[in-house]
């Protein structure tokens, strides 16, 4: 019945990244029936908190959409990368990471792909080189950010066991940091020039590609998008604070015992307040902040992490001891076997949060210990693997030179070796840190 029971999960999860989006969630509820319905298993209860904050989190970065705050940070992004054209392999994929590690989202990587690319050209840089190196960059930030949906599950599942914000950021910000130069470092120079590329030259010859000419309109912030900004990064560093120092949380004696108020709580009510800060400080109209991209990303993430999170959950709680009994001693003298877990289903998962909830859980169960389960968080961002995300399809459109693309084979594509670097770098380097946080 075990694997009948799995067949059916690895059948919704196939399914689930086929339809992509919601169908995620759609996919995962279909499973979560046949196992409770028809194998009688009991299902798990639902990740409430880790939906909570995604909500509280993805609103937040909404209303800094709404608000005009993205594009202000896209502007400062465009400042930073034509100061350094020459150097546009290594600071595209750097400003790639920071935008989204401060943001909690990738979605700001799509307004800076372009320029990239446009950097690039100018700077006659083959553009498979940054913009590869930049959508590995901005996938792993994720698991860089303290308000990302990825980081707020892992603190969620382990705030138990004492995790902290602080102890994350500690351990994966600058393990990814050094990775993603590793990464970018990796394709400096890849393929060739980009004046010697026959298919860059086709194109210039037949007229297909031209250098863009004309001034560019010099972008003024308006007073809004600073407001909007300022109070972000104030509820960023907020998150980052509380989520450090629990003396600075209040507490509560309940029943003879000291209740600290729980961390996850901390980010959903800093996340919906600075949310409405921005709306009465900005008159910003509520309406706008639910119909822009950033609000439907995030809650396209709710329904993906509720359905195929649940019904993994309910799948893995029901086989707990039969895990712990068969791969318990395996994992723990072999950690790293994890890590190729967290890779490949984020690579049929396509989302790093859902990958942590649906898996983190079970290297609990397993005894790994904590130090070594945040050290392998950034394995989740295998998302490059199969270049099927919104985000990889993006990169290789709007690299006009034609140079960053999927080869005859599938897995031979342009992300796959910034890719693989940086995700193997940052899981290695983050034990190192590890040893030394906790």
């Amino acid at each position: 019945m075990l694997w009948l029971e799995f067949l059916v999960v690895i059948a919704c999860i196939v399914l689930g990244a086929r339809l992509s989006g919601v169908g995620m969630g759609f996919a995962g509820g279909v499973g979560l029936l046949v196992l409770v319905f028809v194998f009688g298993l009991r299902p798990s209860t639902p990740p409430v908190d880790v939906l909570l904050i995604i909500v509280a989190v993805g609103g937040m970065a909404a209303t800094l959409q709404a608000a005009g705050g993205l594009d202000y940070l896209v502007a400062i992004a465009e400042r930073i990368l034509r100061r350094n054209p020459n150097h546009i392999t290594i600071m595209g994929p750097l400003v790639s990471f920071f935008f989204t590690v401060f943001t909690g989202t990738s979605y700001v990587a799509l307004a800076v792909f372009p320029v990239i690319s446009e950097v690039a050209l100018d700077a006659g840089v083959r553009g498979e080189r940054p913009m590869s190196a930049s959508l590995v960059a901005s996938q792993h930030g994720i698991s860089a950010s303290p308000v990302s949906a990825a980081t707020a599950t892992l603190v969620a599942l382990m705030a138990s066991a004492g995790l902290t914000v602080g102890q994350v950021m500690m351990v994966a910000l600058r393990s990814i940091l050094i990775a993603v130069v590793l990464g970018s470092l990796s394709v400096y120079r890849k393929g060739l020039p980009l004046d010697e590329d026959p298919d860059y030259r086709a194109k210039v010859a037949s007229g297909e590609l031209t250098k863009r000419t004309g001034e560019r309109k010099a972008y003024v912030p308006s007073r809004e998008a600073r407001i909007s900004v300022s109070v972000f990064t104030l509820a960023v560093v907020a998150i980052v604070v509380l989520g450090s120092f629990k003396s600075l949380l209040p507490s509560w004696q309940v029943g003879g015992k000291t209740v600290v108020l729980s961390i996850p709580n901390v980010i959903e009510m800093i996340g919906l307040a600075a949310s409405c800060f921005i709306v009465l400080a900005c008159r910003v109209k509520p309406g706008k902040v639910v119909n822009n991209s950033v609000f439907s990303s995030g809650m396209t993430g709710v329904i993906a992490i509720f359905g195929i999170a649940w019904m993994t959950d309910t799948f893995f709680m029901a086989h707990k001891s039969a895990f712990i009994s068969t791969l318990g001693g395996l994992v723990q003298a072999q950690p790293w076997l994890f890590a190729v877990v967290l890779f490949f289903m984020a690579a049929l998962l396509l989302s790093q949060g859902a990958t942590t909830r649906s898996l983190m859980p079970v290297g609990i169960s397993l005894g790994i210990p904590m130090p070594y389960l945040v050290a392998m968080a950034p394995a989740v961002n295998g998302l490059f693997f199969i270049p099927a995300t919104g985000t990889a399809i993006a990169a290789m459109s709007f690299d006009r030179s034609g140079t960053t693309r999927i080869g005859s084979f599938l897995l031979n594509h342009s992300f796959m070796r910034p890719g693989l670097v940086t995700c193997i770098s940052s899981v290695a380097i983050g034990f190192l840190f590890a040893m030394v946080v906790f």
